[in-house]
C-alpha cells in the first residue's frame, strides 16, 4: 500500500508540474511577454503540491476503504468506535444482537480534547491579557526586553521545552525538592491532567500574548486621552475603549491557542504518561500504530472542519488580520 501510494503521488506531482509548465507557456504566449503576476506561479505550484494535494489525498482516503471503494464507514467508525465489531455481530445473526453496543471512545476523546483546549485557552487569555497590556504601555521602557524574554524560549525545540517540564514535575524534580526542603511530603505532579494542562499553557501562552500585544500597541492613545477628557474613569476607559480595540488580537490569540491545543499529541504523551489521550494522539495511533490510513484520514478531516470553523470566526471578527500581524 505504501509503495502504491508513493508511486501514485509521484506520478501526480509530475503531471501537475507538466500541467503548470504548459499553462505558463500559454500565458506567456497570450500576453506576448512576461507579466509580473507570473512570478507568483512558483508559490502557487508550491501551495498546490504541499497543501492542496495532501488535502485531496486525505479526503480520498477518508472516503474510501482499504480496497479503494467509496464508503462513509470511516466517519461512522468515529461516531461509533465499535462500528466494525458491531457489523460483524450483525452478520452473525439475531442471537448476537445483545453483543451490539455503540462505542463512544472516539467522541469522548474529542470532547476531552475540546475541554482541555477550552481550559488552556481560557487560562492563557486570563494570563496573557494583563501581560500584553503591561508590555504595550508606552511608558513601559522594558517592554521590548520582556517581549524578547517571551520569544527566546520559542527558539528552543518544542519537544525539548516539554521534556524540560518533566525535570520540574517528576518525583525527584524541582517542585518536590523544594517541598522536601520545606519539610513537606512529596507529591505526584506528573502523569495527570494537571501536568498536561500546565505543559499546554506553557507552550501556547506566547501565541496568546503576541496578538493581543500587537492590537494594544497599534491603539491610538489619543482615544484614551479623549476618554479621560470627557470625564471617563480608568475602568470605563478600559471597558469602552481599550477592550474593544483589542478584540481582533483576542480572537486571533484564541484561534492560535485553541486549535494547537486540540490537536497536540506530544504533550499528553510525555506529561500524561499514557494516562491521557487527546484527539491528536488518536489520529497518530490510527496512522502509525493501527496502520489504518482511512480511519485516520477521516479523523483528520473532522479536525480540519474545526480549524475551518475557527478561521471563519476569526475572519468575521478580524477581516484585516490585524490581530495576528506580529507573527
Amino acid at each position: 500500500m505504501a509503495n502504491a501510494f508513493q508511486l501514485n503521488s509521484t506520478l501526480l506531482i509530475a503531471i501537475l508540474l507538466v500541467f503548470f509548465v504548459f499553462i505558463i507557456l500559454i500565458w506567456v504566449k497570450l500576453k506576448k511577454g512576461m507579466h509580473r503576476s507570473l512570478f507568483a506561479s512558483g508559490y502557487l505550484i508550491w501551495m498546490i503540491i504541499f497543501t492542496v494535494l495532501p488535502i485531496i489525498l486525505v479526503a480520498y482516503y477518508a472516503l474510501t476503504d482499504s480496497t479503494g471503494a467509496f464508503t462513509i464507514n470511516n466517519f461512522k467508525s468515529f461516531m461509533d468506535s465499535n462500528y466494525e465489531k458491531n457489523q460483524i455481530y450483525a452478520g452473525l445473526g439475531p442471537e448476537y444482537a445483545t453483543l451490539i453496543k455503540p462505542g463512544t471512545v472516539n467522541v469522548d476523546i474529542l470532547l476531552y480534547s475540546l475541554s482541555m483546549a477550552f481550559k488552556c485557552t481560557a487560562i492563557c487569555l486570563l494570563v496573557a491579557y494583563p501581560v500584553a497590556y503591561f508590555i504595550a504601555d508606552r511608558n513601559m521602557k522594558l517592554g521590548p526586553v520582556i517581549i524578547v524574554l517571551f520569544i527566546i524560549p520559542m527558539w528552543m525545540n518544542f519537544l525539548l521545552r516539554t521534556i524540560a517540564w518533566m525535570s520540574i514535575l517528576e518525583d525527584n524534580g524541582l517542585l518536590n525538592t523544594l517541598r522536601g526542603m520545606m519539610g513537606l511530603e512529596r507529591k505526584s505532579y506528573l502523569y495527570n491532567n494537571t501536568a498536561v494542562l500546565l505543559g499546554m499553557i506553557y507552550n501556547f501562552l506566547p501565541f496568546m500574548i503576541f496578538p493581543i500585544y500587537t492590537s494594544l500597541a497599534k491603539m491610538d492613545y489619543r482615544l484614551i486621552e479623549a476618554s479621560y477628557d470627557l470625564g471617563a474613569n480608568p475602568s470605563t476607559t478600559f471597558i469602552k475603549v481599550v477592550l474593544p480595540t483589542s478584540i481582533p488580537g483576542i480572537i486571533s490569540g484564541i484561534t492560535m491557542v485553541f486549535m494547537p491545543s486540540v490537536t497536540t499529541f506530544f504533550i499528553p504523551r510525555i506529561l500524561g504518561g499514557g494516562n491521557t489521550m487527546m484527539f491528536g494522539d488518536l489520529i497518530e495511533n490510527k496512522f502509525l500504530t493501527e496502520g489504518n490510513w482511512n480511519s485516520g484520514s477521516a479523523l483528520s478531516l473532522i479536525m480540519m472542519v474545526l480549524i475551518i470553523i475557527s478561521l471563519g470566526i476569526l475572519r468575521k471578527v478580524d477581516p484585516e488580520g490585524e490581530g495576528g500581524s506580529f507573527l
